[in-house]
């Protein structure tokens, strides 16, 4: 079953309970639901992790723990999912996201070369933050809705399989060995 693997991959709840920023949350991280690993708390973990991934704003781990509080879901796999941006991911990821933003707002895109300064990066979130903010609004809710569905087909997916499997194993054994 999926639960199996996914435990066997997701840190210790204890090491989670404990980490500095998440030990803001206090007693509301004794919450089981917070721990469950069933595909409605999966799903919606993906949803939340993935929606907090496309934030562009720092402490993403808070606001995606948050989220697991208020939606009751997996707190590790929303937080994990969090990682997605990363120093690598974040220039492409937010790059999208600033394009389906202006072009929803009907703006051109940004012309001239991208400097990699942080006065060059300041002087475009002063202009042009509005598509930044839909984009990533509109990207993060799309991937979490799709995130969310696949999350949800594959559990089913390997539930049914294992279902399949245990049932080919019971008629094996009603037969008895082959002599």
């Amino acid at each position: 079953m999926p639960r199996r693997y996914i435990k066997r991959h997701l840190p210790d709840p204890e090491k989670i309970r404990n980490h500095r920023y998440i030990r803001v949350f206090g007693s509301l991280l004794h919450d089981p639901n917070l721990w469950h690993l069933n595909k409605r708390s999966v799903s919606g973990a993906v949803s939340v992790g993935l929606f907090c991934a496309f934030i562009p704003a720092p402490m993403q781990m808070l606001i995606a723990a948050a989220g697991a509080i208020l939606f009751r879901v997996n707190l590790p796999i929303s937080v994990v999912l969090v990682w997605l941006t990363n120093p690598l991911t974040i220039p492409p990821m937010f790059y999208f996201a600033y394009r389906v933003g202006a072009w929803l707002m009907g703006m051109p895109p940004m012309e001239g070369g991208v400097e990699l300064t942080m006065e060059w990066v300041q002087a475009v979130l002063e202009t042009r933050w509005q598509p930044l903010l839909l984009g990533s609004f509109v990207v993060g809710s799309v991937s979490a809705l799709v995130g969310n569905l696949a999350a949800r087909g594959l559990w089913r997916l390997i539930v049914v399989r294992s279902w399949r499997a245990r049932r080919a194993r019971r008629r094996h054994n009603r037969r008895g060995p082959a002599s």
